[in-house]
This record gives C-alpha cells, structure tokens and sequence, in this order.
C-alpha cells in the first residue's frame, strides 16, 4: 500500500514538474519569437522596444506590456502600446497568427506628413482598442523609410489589406494635428464609438462614428479665426482600401478601368461654428456610388503640382495643378452627393438651403440646389429650385488656368464648361422699387456644339417684373396704371447640318395684359464653318447666309389700347381721334410700301384693321422672292424697309 501511495505521490510532482517545465518551456518560445519580431524590426534601422511578455498556454492567452516603435523615416512614424492582450491565438499555418480577441491599451501612433516643403505632425490615441476574430501576418511589417504622403498612405493600406477581422471597437479615439510654420493650421479631433466590422482583404462591410468633434485654427482672408464643429452619426458602407490605393500605385498609372471606392457614406446633423460669426448646421449628408479611375485620378502627380504653402505658383506651374485637378474630376465618379437641411447664419443675415445635390462622372455632372431662402439689403431672396446641367467641372479647371492669358473666343468657352440651367419660383428684390422680380420657371438648354458654339438651343421662361419708373420707355405702362408686367417666351433655334438651315422655331413671346406673339424663322446655306470663334471667317461666311420664310402672328391683349392711349396723351386729343390719327399714319406709309412692292397694300389693310378692332389676331406671311441676304436684308430694314419688303411675298390677315 506505501508503495503504491508512493508511487501516486512521485506520479503527482513529476506531472506538475512536467506542467510547470511545459509552460516554462512555452512562455520562453513565445517570448523567443515575439522578441525575433522586434529584432527584425531593429535590424531594419528601426526602434523597437517591449516590457514584459507572458504567455498562459492553457487559456492560449499572450500579454505583452510597454510597446515602443519608431521608424527611421525623418520625421518618423512611431507607434506604442501601454499593454497588448491577445486571447485564443493560434497559428493557421506558417505565415498567419490569430486571436479570438485582441486588447490594446493606451495606443498612441504618431507620424508626419511632408507635403511639398510642409510639414504636418499627427499624433492619434486611443484608450482602448478591441479587434474580434482578428488574423494577421506573423511578422511585423517593414516601416516605411520615407515620410512622404503618398508613401504613408501606400504603407498603411498595404497592410490593412493583410489583416482580417469580425469586428473592431474603439470607444474613443482623439487626434491632433501640428503644422510647420508656413501653414497657418492647428487643431484637435475626438471620436466617439468607433466600430468596424467586416474586415477582409482590405474591405470594411461597415463603419460607424456616434460622435466626432472638431477644435482648429487656422487663418481666413488673413485675420485669424477658430472652428469648432460636431458631427453625429456617421456610417459607412462597403470601403475598399484596396480600390483606393489603385491611385497610388504607379503600376496603375495607365489603367482605364473604374474602381469602387465607397457604397455609401452617410452622416446626421453637422454643425460647425467659426469665431467669425458664422455658424453652419446640416441635418444630413449622403454619399453614393464613389469610383475612381487610375489613369485619370493621378494623385501623385497632383501632389507634386501642388504650391509650397505660402507661395504663389508661376504661371506655368499653377497650369499643370489646373490641368492635374482636371484630371482628378475625369477620374472620379460620385452617383449622388446630397446635403440636406442647410442653415447658414452669418452677420449679414441668415441662409437657408433645403438640399444641394451633385453627381460626378468623368468630369462632368449635374448641380442642383432646393428651397433656396435668404435675405439681402433690399429684400429676400428665395428660390425653389436651381440647377446647372452637364456641369464640366474638369473643363472648368482647364478654363480658369486660361484666364490669365485667355485666347481667343474664351466668352464661349462657357458653352462648353455647362449644358444648360432652370429657375423656379425665383423671387428676389428689383433695383430700388420695394417690389420683387418673380421667375415661375426658367428653362435654358444648348447642346450639338460646333468648337465652342452650341447649333441648338432652347429657353423657356416665365417672369414678373415691377415696372421700371426710371425707365423712360415704361411710361405709357405707369400711365395706363400697370406697375407689373408678366413676360412669357417660348424660343427654340437648332441648324440643321445636312441641309445647312437654320429653324427658329418656336419663338413665342407673350406680355401680359399687352400682347401675344409667335413666330417662324428660316435661314438657308449656314456652313458649319460659320460656328466659328473667329469673327472675321464668321462674317465672310455669313455674307452668303439667305433668309427664307417668315410667319408673325401678333394677338392683341390690350397692346393696341395702350398704344392709343398713349398717343391721346402726347398730343392730347380724345382716344377715337387718336385711332383714327394712327390708322391714317399707317395708310399713308402704306401707300408708299405698295409702290414698292404691291402685296403690301393688303398687309396694310390688315394692320389697320388691327388697329381699329381690339383684341384681334394680325398673321403676317413673308415668303422670299428669289434669294435674299440675310444680312443685306437687315441693313435694309434699317435704312430703307420698304426696299427691303419688296423681297417678299407678303399675305396678311386678321381674325377674333
């Protein structure tokens, strides 16, 4: 029995011998190759330095206390970490380590960026830092010898895109950012419940910030000003590091293809406040749809364009930023960007904006601003609805590096930089008369350009507008007691390449409370070289241009009453004599228009009985005899229209 409790006994010490030699023998192999990490590390030039590493086998737990890194770039990139605590790890094969749970404490990264001459610090903490279902290489990455932008971004992304992980959390996170001293820039950024989850091959599924909260300064217009803004709820879904980093990689420089950046990027309420006296709030912000494409978007190159802070570029280096942001647009895809709930108060009164919308691809895009509501010296200002179409912006960039030395036809190059604009409900005050000008809708559209110069195009527009008192040709409107007048058109003009004519059609122009008006127009042989920036081969071209038909349809709704009306004032005699008088002038004149050509004595019998009967429709029909030049044609109506009239077939009528 001694012997059998014995050997019992002498069974028991050698197993806890074993575990404890076992977990001895663990704690020293790990502790082996977490230091062979650091010293690889070392051996690159870099500082690398730990505390204290334990290691539980049983629980497969490993702690790590006091890491310290710093590259050699200058300035350099550092990283510590007061405690590390990796539970369940494991090695899924030879190039992998992973954890079921990864704990960080007191992490600080601190780099800087150099960008053209200028030096940003960034030092970020974190309290607390917890990544779930983490895998990751064995060994610790090569930091970056170089301090540039472009290399930090390539070193960081490079090795996001090795890591996965279920989810990470940071409870709080805090930024601040030091500038040399050539950029006028300083500030601090908190955030607040930090999670990812879905981390696989440089994607994140979603990304979430309740809270950030902004403190800088800076300069604005040379005085000194502070910021400080708050931003809630931040989302994102479906970044891809890996599409981003496209634009970065020189062997991509010449790839045309798109790449997805961002699903979706939206925030809550944004509110910023500058020392100024301005304050912004926006209820929301919404992003949608970002690609981009490598062989536009050269953002290295762009970089390097880019001025040394606090110094004005020569012409020629502020041409190749221009063309390089140029290119930035034509690389970039944006399906919808959208802020909503815009309110802007400033010390000259408040701004409102229901949304501003924009989209984005290839450099061009359209912009639209809703519910416009603001106030000026002399009035509000209001807008229901604002839009620029086929907004490109690239060309833009192009066009403003030209203004210094502009060529020749620069005015049209605004043809091509937009498509065309609306207007609704556009109310806004007008000169001194304490009474606004209103545009129910405005529409303007131009397109099929030849160069610069759009061949069609199309306005639509409706429009009140107080009566000018200051304007000596409104005074037979004041004086018949209209103060407003209400102006409709309708006017449309395309060429017509195969058969070189131009169609003015429609062209309808309605004042309201005077008259209604419509016309067809037609211009034969419009070469296509005619739509030309230099205005001397236009006008020898134009020379052989030929005026064809032409329809005048004219309803009277008060015109000719006001007509007479104003003629009975000035020569102060009763309304009837005044039509009479009128009716007389146009007969006489007549007579001398039909000894030119005979057809005109019907037109005048027409207009006079337009005259005579209010509220009557005149319809004028012209019809070329024979080719006529539309230019000589106007300087004839100029100097002598009857000349003029005698090359046409005219038909008139009238009618209620």
């Amino acid at each position: 029995m001694m012997k059998i409790l014995a050997g019992l006994i002498a069974a028991l010490v050698l197993a806890v011998a074993g575990y404890f030699g076992f977990e001895s023998y663990l704690q020293h192999r790990i502790a082996t190759e977490v230091e062979a990490a650091f010293e690889q590390l070392r051996s690159a030039g870099a500082k690398a330095s730990h505390g204290k590493i334990s290691y539980d086998p049983w629980k497969r737990t490993l702690a790590i206390a006091d890491i310290a890194t710093e590259s050699t770039a200058q300035p350099p990139l550092s990283l510590k970490i007061a405690s590390l605590t990796a539970s369940g790890v494991g090695q899924p094969d030879a190039a992998l380590v992973s954890a079921d749970l990864i704990e960080a404490a007191d992490v600080e990264i601190s780099f800087a960026i150099i960008l053209n001459g200028s030096q940003l610090q960034y030092t970020y903490k974190m309290p607390k830092l917890l990544l779930a279902a983490y895998a990751g290489p064995r060994q610790p990455p090569q930091l970056p010898a170089s301090a540039s932008a472009i290399d930090l971004y390539r070193f960081a992304i490079a090795q996001f895109a090795r890591v996965t992980a279920s989810s990470v959390t940071v409870p709080s996170l805090s930024a601040v950012v030091k500038s040399s001293a050539n950029i006028p820039f300083a500030g601090e950024f908190t955030y607040s419940g930090v999670a990812m989850q879905g981390i696989k091959d440089g994607k994140i599924a979603t990304a979430t910030v309740d809270k950030a909260a902004l403190a800088y300064n800076t300069q604005s217009a040379g005085k000194a000003d502070s910021i400080d803004g708050t931003l809630a709820n931040l989302t994102l879904h479906d970044l891809d590091a890996t599409a981003a980093a496209t634009v970065l990689d020189p062997e991509k420089a010449n790839d045309d293809h798109s790449y997805r950046v961002y699903r979706q990027i939206s925030t809550g309420a944004y509110d910023i406040t500058s020392q100024q006296g301005v304050h912004m709030h926006l209820d929301r912000i919404a992003v949608d749809d970002v690609e981009v494409r490598p062989s536009r978007l050269q953002l290295p190159a762009l970089l390097a364009a880019l001025p040394a802070a606090g110094t004005t570029p020569p012409p020629a280096q502020a041409r190749e930023m221009m063309e390089r942001l140029a290119g930035l647009y034509e690389g970039l895809h944006v399906g919808n960007f959208e802020v909503s709930g815009i309110s802007i108060d400033t010390p000259q009164g408040p701004i409102k904006l229901s949304s501003l919308q924009l989209n984005i691809d290839s450099g061009r895009g359209d912009l639209g601003l809703e519910g416009l509501d603001a106030r000026t010296p002399k009035g509000p200002l209001r807008a229901e609805h604002f839009a620029l179409k086929s907004l490109d912006l690239a060309k833009l960039m192009r066009l403003s590096a030209s203004l210094s030395n502009p060529p020749s036809g620069q005015a049209l190059a605004f043809f091509q930089v937009v498509g065309g604009a609306e207007l609704k409900n556009f109310v806004a005050p007008y000169k001194d008369t304490n009474k606004p000008i209103s545009i129910d809708t405005f529409s303007l559209n131009w397109g099929r350009l030849v160069g610069p110069i759009p061949t069609e195009a199309h306005l639509a527009a409706k429009i009140s507008t107080p009566v000018d008192a200051t304007n000596p040709a409104a005074l037979p409107l004041l004086a018949a007691g209209i103060d407003t007048v209400a102006l409709g058109a309708d006017l449309g003009a395309a060429w017509h390449e195969p058969s070189d004519a131009v169609a003015l059609e429609p062209m309808e122009v309605e004042i309201g409370g005077v008259l209604k008006a419509s016309a067809r127009l037609s211009l034969a042989r419009v070469p296509r070289e005619v739509f030309s920036p230099d205005m001397q081969q236009a006008a020898a071209l134009a020379a052989q241009i030929e005026a064809g038909a032409v329809e005048l349809s004219l309803h009277d709704l008060g015109g000719v009453d006001l007509l007479v009306g104003q003629y009975a004032r000035s020569q102060n005699v009763s309304r009837e004599a005044a039509r009479s008088a009128i009716m007389e002038a146009i007969k006489t004149n007549g007579e001398k228009a039909a000894a030119a050509n005979p057809d005109a004595e019907g037109a005048v019998e027409a207009i006079t009985r337009f005259i005579e009967t209010p509220q009557q429709t005149l319809v004028l029909k012209l019809t070329p005899v024979g080719k006529v030049p539309a230019l000589k044609l106007l300087q004839q109506l100029k100097t002598d229209p009857f000349v003029a009239l005698a090359q046409f077939k005219i038909e008139a009528s009238t009618g209620l």
